[in-house]
């Protein structure tokens, strides 16, 4: 009967296979050659079987080896990810976030199940919402955390993705081919007046407000329908509908700054925790590292 397979000697294993040579292995483990080549061969020993081939350039897994290592990576892992979750400081307090409707079937979704995950005692509270009402409750108190549109590069915080605003028309109903064309807008939204509705007086293209409404969720319903064109976030297109670029005549409405805003009377670990599920979830859309604060 042979003994229980033990994970140093796993690890060190998946080290040297993955080099090719026991010096390099040793040299990124931090252990001399000779404790790696004693290792190995009690792994061996192990296993009753010889893992590696030895050559005048380094090592290659032999048949058993081959045969080992996939477990062998999948065992290693295991103990990393449970070391992981075993060192995470629990937190403590609630955290209150703020998020645009645009992404609360996308980013929201995923960064909360990732944070409760690891924190599954902590409360979270979501105010879905737009940029104003996310800024006002910032300001108010409300807010710990909050993801909000920069349209003139004139908010400060942490750049989380850029997100163009664009023209959107049902695949099937091509609606922008109308003229005056109908267009589906928020109510009483200085942004629908000061980019939406500009953008196509500068391209002189006639248009008639077909329907309002407060959310982007009733914008996406009126594009997807055929029943007007939409300005939408790039992320947001819904199936069924695309994007109308320079070749159709429209340009970009707006090149939107997604920014984390932090509310400065507030911090801690549980807010850091969020801060970073949140970064994360953004995944593709994603700016990088030296570009992410303004």
């Amino acid at each position: 009967m042979y003994p229980p397979l033990e994970s140093d000697l796993l690890r060190i294993f998946v080290a040297v296979a993955q080099a090719g040579n026991v010096t390099h292995a040793a040299e990124r483990l931090g252990r001399t050659q000779s404790a790696i080549s004693m290792q190995v061969r009690k792994l061996e020993d192990s296993v009753g079987a010889t893992l590696f081939e030895r050559g005048p350039r380094g090592v290659a897994l032999t048949r058993e080896g081959q045969r080992l290592l996939p477990y062998a990576r999948r065992i290693v892992g295991l103990v990393d990810e449970t070391t992981a979750a075993m060192r995470t400081v629990p937190l403590d307090g609630p955290v209150r976030v703020g998020i645009p409707e645009e992404y609360n079937q996308t980013v929201l979704p995923n960064a909360l199940a990732a944070f409760a995950e690891i924190h599954p005692d902590t409360e979270v509270t979501v105010l879905c919402g737009y940029t104003a009402q996310q800024m006002a409750a910032l300001e108010a108190d409300e807010l710990d955390l909050a993801i909000i549109f920069d349209w003139c590069d004139g908010v400060s915080g942490e750049l989380l993705a850029i997100d163009p605003t664009v023209w959107v028309t049902s695949v099937a109903h091509n609606r922008h081919l109308e003229r005056p064309m109908p267009i589906a807008v928020y109510w009483r939204s200085s942004w629908c007046r000061d980019f939406a509705l500009r953008s196509l007086e500068r391209h002189a293209i006639p248009y008639r407000i077909a329907y309002t409404c407060d959310t982007s969720g009733g914008l996406r319903s009126a594009v997807a329908s055929g029943l007007a064109v939409a300005p939408l976030s790039r992320s947001n297109i819904p199936p069924g509908t695309r994007e109308l670029t320079a070749a159709d005549g429209f340009p970009p409405i707006d090149s939107s700054r997604v920014v984390l805003k932090r509310n400065p009377r507030r911090g801690g670990p549980t807010i850091d925790g969020m801060a970073d599920m949140i970064r994360k979830s953004f995944g593709p859309l994603a700016v990088p590292a030296d570009q992410a604060f303004g």
